[in-house]
């Protein structure tokens, strides 16, 4: 597989705090089957925009690319959270399906199956965990759910063929849910650009948010901190205030966790 992003594509020219409120596990492939040269330009933007998020808000990171095998997937036990950023579609066989749809792309078994390991690891420890885009899909299949193939009719989730493929999508945030908590909204207008999203809903999970065809856009436990989003809040035209509420609940459970379990929590600096 050719590697056109590196990961030093992706750090951030920030300094990192030096005494971080938490410290956290991102996982995500930087390359994948098939990436082309515009999809590599957005995998530098987000990831850098998510990764500078972090330590603007005052946490500190280990950036894990699933590009090659995961070490020790883990091993995201022995950090305070987690977050899944986003890349390319789920193996269809994870989710107990035969035949991957025609239009599916980046397509990586091994890197789901070590994600889906990291997710797991990280919930046996209590450890809260941030999904988005493909993190949202694989927290989902994580507790056994599925996944819509290809949306059909995608004109509220993606742009047309030739146009641009990020476009301002309503979103209906569920009330009584932690998303509808941390966004303080019922309806958030968010970037998204996906042509695959939750079908059936894993066990324990909850529809946090819909788009206004049905389609799922968030997913939940309401009893911890394991939290996915369909859409991309570290887009560069996404909204600033929903994103950094979003990453700053995120990091204050990581916070709340690391204070909790510091022994632990020290493994992983």
């Amino acid at each position: 597989m050719t590697a056109r992003v590196r990961r030093e594509d992706v750090i951030p020219n920030l300094p990192v705090p030096s005494n971080p409120r938490a410290h956290v596990c991102v996982v995500l492939s930087l390359n994948y089957p098939d990436m082309d040269d515009k999809e590599a330009e957005l995998v530098k933007s987000f990831t850098r925009r998510a990764l500078s998020t972090l330590i603007e808000l005052g946490a500190s990171f280990d950036l894990w690319d699933s590009t090659t095998p995961l070490h020790n997937p883990s091993a995201t036990a022995d950090f305070d959270g987690l977050l899944m950023l986003g890349g390319g579609d789920v193996d269809c066989t994870c989710y107990g399906g035969t035949t991957p749809h025609p239009k599916s792309y980046g397509i990586d078994k091994r890197a789901d199956l070590d994600a889906l390991t990291a997710i797991r690891s990280a919930e046996a420890a209590q450890r809260p965990i941030l999904g988005i885009c493909r993190g949202n899909q694989l927290l989902n299949v994580a507790r056994g759910g599925t996944l819509i193939g290809d949306i059909e009719d995608y004109t509220l989730h993606h742009g047309a063929p030739g146009a641009p493929v990020f476009l301002d999508e309503p979103v209906d945030i569920t009330p009584g849910t932690r998303l509808h908590s941390i966004l303080q909204k019922e309806r958030a207008i968010v970037r998204n650009g996906h042509h695959q999203a939750v079908d059936q809903v894993g066990e324990g999970l909850v529809v946090a948010g819909r788009a206004l065809d049905g389609i799922v856009e968030s997913v939940e436990d309401p009893t911890k901190f394991y939290l996915g989003v369909q859409w991309h809040p570290e887009e560069p035209d996404a909204p600033v205030e929903d994103r950094l509420r979003l990453f700053e609940a995120f990091i204050a459970a990581a916070e709340q966790c690391r204070q909790e379990n510091a022994p632990a929590a020290a493994l992983g600096r």
